[in-house]
């Protein structure tokens, strides 16, 4: 019931705001839900956030119901993005894992996100078919080789709005020592903001930030390998931006699943149904009423 009341009173007509500015802020810290198909983006526009990150780890789970072991390509992330971002009023950075391919293929990922309105990308060095930075058995690329796929995307974008986050999983494979030298290199090519992904201990996270002058993320994945804090510590910490890519993915899939087996045990989902949302109020969610007075000017 609670939800259903903060999904009829939020603000249903959040602007655009700039991902920059908000970066410029060093007072706040900007908090990217993780989000996996176009109604998951409209949930965390309808409750308030001001931007959101599409997932990769998500969008493998959502679309080809996989593990984020490299199998999801270009054009399956190319075309959630479209509709994610066609679907809400506020910047969606997309997670484009190591940009398939060469710098040439990063270049037209750029090119084609910021074409249909991304707000940017998170770009990492790790070695193709890629894995979740929070699993075991990954291998970055040499840095040189990353650097000129992070170039490309510089290059490629006509907008400085169009934020590049340069991640590097050197942590787990190499040492810290080696994620926070790449972390330097990448903000001196220009990258907007550093994500040293997997950090270990609260210690760990601390010497990150302070140790490279420049904007950081951090991600917040529940039950990961890195301390799970609140928002307000992180920028304490010296963070600027923080993702909790797969929050609203595990949420839903416990509630499927809960729902599902209900339905399967007893043949009824009486139980479960306090927990849904109504009919009535998900179609106002998904502003029903303005396709009916569509078809109802068109059919005059």
């Amino acid at each position: 019931m609670c939800i259903i009341i903060l999904f009829m009173l939020m603000n249903k007509t959040n602007k655009k705001i700039s991902i920059r500015e908000r970066l410029e802020n060093k007072n706040e810290i900007l908090v990217l839900p993780g989000v996996f198909d176009a109604l998951s983006a409209r949930i965390a526009e309808y409750v308030g956030f001001d931007a959101a990150f599409q997932t990769g780890y998500g969008s493998a789970a959502a679309l080809l119901g996989m593990p984020d072991y490299g199998f999801l390509n270009a054009g399956e992330t190319m075309d959630n993005a479209r509709r994610i971002i066609n679907s809400v009023n506020i910047p969606i950075m997309i997670d484009i894992d190591t940009g398939y391919g060469n710098p040439l293929n990063v270049w037209k990922m750029v090119k084609d996100l910021e074409k249909i309105g991304a707000g940017g990308i998170f770009l990492e060095d790790q070695v193709w078919p890629k894995r979740c930075g929070h699993m075991t058995g990954k291998s970055v690329i040499p840095k040189n080789e990353y650097l000129q796929k992070l170039k490309a995307a510089i290059d490629a974008r006509k907008s400085k709005e169009f934020v590049i986050v340069a991640r590097t999983d050197a942590r787990a494979p190499v040492s810290l020592d080696e994620a926070i030298a790449r972390g330097k290199e990448y903000q001196k090519a220009g990258a907007d903001v550093i994500f040293i992904e997997a950090p270990e201990t609260l210690s760990e996270m601390k010497r990150i930030a302070s140790e490279i002058d420049a904007p950081l993320l951090a991600n917040m994945i529940e039950n990961g390998v890195t301390p799970n804090m609140p928002t307000a510590e992180l920028l304490k910490l010296g963070f600027r931006m923080v993702v909790f890519p797969l929050s609203g993915l595990y949420s839903s899939a416990y509630a499927m699943r809960e729902t599902f087996a209900e339905l399967k045990r007893y043949g009824t989902t009486s139980k479960n149904k306090r927990r849904m949302i109504t009919f009535q109020d998900f179609n106002e969610f998904v502003n029903l009423k303005k396709y009916y007075e569509l078809e109802k000017k068109y059919s005059r």
